[in-house]
């Protein structure tokens, strides 16, 4: 069970050490890649069971290897591989410094494998930040990023520290009030309620920053446009997964806790305000990656709905929906992001949404994945992995009896879907006088696998809600 940490771990100083004896840009990269992906086979294959490690005498442990640990820690191998990949003529052209770049994924990587079996609040949060810090320099590392590279990580960093700060101060108030560190027993008050009341609302609040729920979700615009294309794919993908998972360990732990009703109350707030911002926002946007962005912002929404029907009921479905839509908007949001890389200059921005015009005629291999993607965010045939992903979720929410939230999921599902048209439309229009030249094999690489996956998710949508179970 120890055995992803330690490869996730052993990536990033191999990396460093690579880099100084043999520095060219493919030596850390291959470093970094077959790392990551050892990460996901070792995961994938390491048995479940009772694995525990950093436990109290009372039994209760900092770190469980159980089926999410597994489930996370291969996701995270291989979105960290797939945005490697996604670098190569950054890295190939000299726009990006290699060794640094691998190290710092690796380092993420390394965060988000420990995050998956975290049974703690401080190796919680420990997990997190070790996942985003990496993630500041990440956004900047770029010598051609957009004009705004350089205010948006540093709008990333500030934002993010007002998010840990706000974290924090919630996991004190539930230490302060229950004596425990260990989930779920931190949410069993011991000397006032009010205090992890408190606490809970402004740990869930400081964790939706991770996902960029309403209200901490201004950074994610103006990052995701700055960043380099597959850092904000990377940040859309993995750095979400991250963010979702701490957000349910810790709303696990307060419905054990006899919490249910604050934290449902406190997460239908942030699903609303997100699912009702990140759309309307989005319809304005005319830069592609910005648009993504903000519709990034609404899917957290969407991710977190299910979570407010713990304010009427308490049902495991609850979680293992949130999760099951994670998993489903993961795969969309990559073939996004690399069908977005596939159509563009080679290290280039993601630029407008006009400039996508004529594309899926003159390239129509790599417009028509891209067209899935879209049509699978917006919940349409025949991406009707997209479909399944919001039936999913409306069921959830009919089925724990909050039928208002599941209205406003409709009619923003509804609402959403122009926001997709629009760089749908742009891709079909009248071809342009040149073909766009050809990615790179590194690019293809992630977009048949996320394309083919999405394809498999339509046929069998099962398999998602299997490995989305939640104990």
């Amino acid at each position: 069970m120890i055995w992803p940490l330690l490869i996730a771990a052993g990536t990033a100083v191999a990396v460093l050490l690579f880099d100084v004896v043999f520095p060219r840009w493919y030596v850390p990269l291959t470093v970094a890649v077959a790392g990551s992906l050892a990460v996901a086979g070792v995961s994938a294959w390491a048995p479940l069971g009772t694995s525990r490690v950093l436990c109290a005498a009372s039994g209760q442990c900092s770190f469980v290897y159980d089926h999410t640990a597994a489930l996370v820690s291969v996701l995270f191998g291989l979105l960290t591989a797939f945005a490697l990949l996604l670098l190569v003529p950054a890295l190939r052209e000299g726009d990006s410094p290699a060794g640094e770049m691998c190290f710092l994924l690796a380092c993420a990587m390394t965060g988000g494998v420990v995050l998956g079996g975290s049974r703690d609040l401080v190796t919680i949060i420990i997990a997190l930040e070790t996942l985003t810090l990496p993630l500041y320099a990440l956004v900047a590392l770029h010598k051609r990023r957009a004009p705004g590279g350089a205010s948006g990580a540093v709008t990333f960093f500030t934002t993010s520290i007002v998010a840990t700060a706000v974290t924090l101060l919630g996991a004190a108030l539930v230490n302060l009030a229950s004596g425990q560190l260990h989930l779920p027993e931190a949410f069993a008050p011991s000397v006032g309620k009010p205090l992890v009341l408190t606490g809970l609302v402004l740990m869930l609040t400081g964790l939706g920053f991770k996902v960029a729920a309403v209200p901490l979700h201004a950074w994610a615009p103006s990052t995701y446009d700055g960043a380099p294309v597959p850092i904000a794919a990377y940040l859309s993908t993995a750095s979400k997964l991250g963010g979702v998972i701490a957000i349910l360990l810790v709303t696990d732990a307060a419905v054990k806790g006899g919490l249910a009703y604050p934290a449902g109350l406190t997460l239908a707030v942030l699903a609303t305000a997100s699912l009702v911002v990140g759309t309307l926002v989005a319809l304005r946007q005319d830069r592609t990656v910005r648009l993504l962005a903000w519709s990034s912002v609404a899917q957290a929404g969407f991710i977190l709905a299910p979570l407010a029907g713990l304010a009427v009921t308490v049902r495991p479905e609850l979680f293992a929906a949130s999760l099951a839509y994670t998993l489903f908007f993961i795969v969309l949001e990559l073939g996004a992001f690399s069908g977005v890389m596939s159509l563009r200059p080679a290290a280039a921005s993601g630029g407008v949404i006009g400039d996508l015009r004529g594309l899926g005629r003159s390239a129509p291999w790599r417009g028509a994945t891209l067209a899935f993607a879209l049509i699978g965010l917006a919940g349409l045939p025949p991406a009707l992995v997209g479909l399944f992903a919001k039936i999913t979720i409306l069921r959830a929410l009919i089925d724990a009896g909050t039928f208002w939230l599941a209205v406003v999921v409709a009619l923003v599902s509804v609402v959403g879907l122009a926001v997709y048209w629009r760089p749908l439309a742009q891709l079909y229009r009248t071809a342009p006088d040149d073909r766009p030249a050809r990615s790179s094999w590194a690019i293809y690489l992630p977009l048949a696998v996320a394309t083919a996956a999405a394809g498999a998710l339509t046929v069998l949508p099962q398999l998602a809600l299997d490995l989305a179970r939640w104990s």
